[in-house]
């Protein structure tokens, strides 16, 4: 019997090594699926049990036939929603998408079906991905791993979910807010937020200046994470911001020597956190202290990174609203439809200044790496909440602006272009996961998954499960 939370990592050695086939993987993994997935309705869109055995099958008469394969090849893998895969369709969790299956795979499912990956559904997202609250009009709500009455966040909260829950034992996410990194920290995973053009894709309009959102690898070890991104990553010609390095270097990431670095502590980064995560999230710094790293209280100038934030993602709201028919525009939920009218409202000297800020941004966090190997945040500022809210309106007492204020930690550091990743960190007192968010320079992506296996190899947070688990 196949265990559920094997890595990714083990999987595909047990799969080279012979010890496994794919098909017996694929049958443990239905299984589990059909187990547990009633429960948090994370996995969406899914092919038939007959057709993904169809394909182990064949995934296993091609090893066995000597030819060369992939790196993953034969593990099973569900795709986020928002995301081409071919064959299946891309709903973007909305009543106005069509119900066809998509004819060509993003540029990183095209990379993940060269390395052998056996696609079995998709992982279920909020409405275009919008909100940290993953429910839907089309496939309903995904629900929490560690308590099924609280959100599952977003907007990869299918994947976070599916991970959690060892449905999948490695699974990809998209960025944009936060929606790599809140979920992770809801669900006690590891969401990796790459530097913008690591992970290559082909979006018209979103290759130049306004591009923040991104796709990046999700695991439950940094290892697997590290093994996802190697097939991710990669320079690809179509994406005009790829980066040159090859994927292979993020593979089998070694941990960084805890001695050697000095940890920004942010703190409270001038927001509103529930305590509990600010106490859990400094005291799990303790990963790096006690290994002798140098821990300081700072931040960069994030002051204007809000700003940058909202202004270039309203330019793709806008663009989705352009695309979406005048008919069908109504059937969008409403925090959809605010953010295409917000998107619509902006001028041109909107945009010149956004462009600005974000260049001064650089500029501020380049000289802040330059005194500091990571920075360390918390990744939300809130522990799971009820299922059926769709986003808090008030932290300790205090009300909030808008949807985005409670998700502004996540936010921010979009808007500088560092890579970041949300760790689990502990749990709140009613048992929730808490995750903290490290993050690296512009680039220094594979820097930041060594200093994140350091902090790994020093917590026993991530090995925790759901009860879900042994349900």
């Amino acid at each position: 019997m196949i265990d559920p939370y094997t890595s990714a990592t083990e999987l595909v050695g047990m799969l080279q090594a012979g010890e496994i086939s794919s098909v017996e993987l694929c049958t443990a993994t239905l299984d589990r699926i059909d187990q547990v997935n009633p429960v948090v309705n994370a996995i969406v869109s899914s092919a038939s049990r007959e057709t993904v055995l169809a394909e182990a099958a064949k995934s296993d008469q091609v090893r066995a036939s000597g030819a060369e394969v992939g790196p993953l090849h034969g593990l099973p893998m569900a795709i986020k929603d928002l995301c081409d895969v071919i064959g299946f369709r891309t709903s973007h969790g909305s009543l106005v998408m069509p119900e066809s299956p998509a004819q060509i795979d993003d540029i990183f499912v095209e990379r993940l079906r060269e390395a052998g990956v056996i696609f079995i559904g998709k992982t279920n997202t909020p409405e275009f991905g919008t909100g940290c609250q993953t429910f839907n009009e089309v496939f309903g709500t995904t629900l929490n791993a560690y308590d099924a009455s609280k959100v599952s966040g977003g907007s990869s909260g299918g994947a976070a979910v599916a991970l959690a829950t060892g449905m999948v034992s490695i699974a990809d996410g998209s960025d944009l807010g936060g929606s790599l990194r809140n979920p992770a920290a809801f669900n006690n995973v590891i969401g990796f937020r790459p530097s913008i053009g690591r992970v290559p894709r082909l979006k018209l309009g979103g290759n130049f200046h306004p591009r923040m959102g991104l796709e990046g690898p999700m695991g439950r070890s940094v290892e697997d994470v590290g093994l996802l991104l190697s097939v991710q990553a990669g320079p690809d010609a179509r994406d005009a911001r790829s980066l040159a390095d090859p994927g292979e270097v993020f593979g089998n990431p070694v941990a960084a020597d805890p001695a050697n670095l000095r940890v920004a502590w942010g703190g409270d980064m001038g927001l509103l956190f529930q305590t509990e995560i600010l106490e859990v999230c400094r005291a799990s710094l303790a990963a790096f202290a006690d290994g002798g790293a140098v821990i300081e209280e700072a931040l960069p100038d994030l002051s204007t990174a809000m700003n940058v934030f909202r202004v270039h993602r309203g330019i793709g709201y806008r663009r989705l609203g352009a695309a979406v028919p005048e008919d069908k525009y109504h059937l969008m939920k409403q925090t959809v439809r605010e953010n295409v009218e917000y998107g619509r409202s902006l001028t041109n000297d909107d945009v010149d200044q956004a462009e600005i800020e974000r260049t001064q941004l650089h500029l501020d966090v380049v000289d802040f790496f330059a005194t500091y190997d990571v920075l360390a945040v918390p990744t939300t500022q809130v522990v799971p909440f009820d299922s059926s809210v769709e986003y808090p309106t008030e932290i300790n007492g205090q009300p909030l602006e808008d949807y985005l204020s409670w998700m502004v930690s996540n936010c921010v550091i979009t808007a500088t272009g560092c890579p970041s990743v949300s760790m689990p960190a502990g749990f709140s007192e009613s048992g929730l996961p808490i995750g903290i968010q490290l993050v690296c320079a512009p680039g220094d992506d594979l820097r930041l998954l060594q200093i994140a296996s350091t902090f790994e190899a020093g917590t026993q947070f991530a090995k925790r499960r759901p009860e879900l688990a042994s349900s």
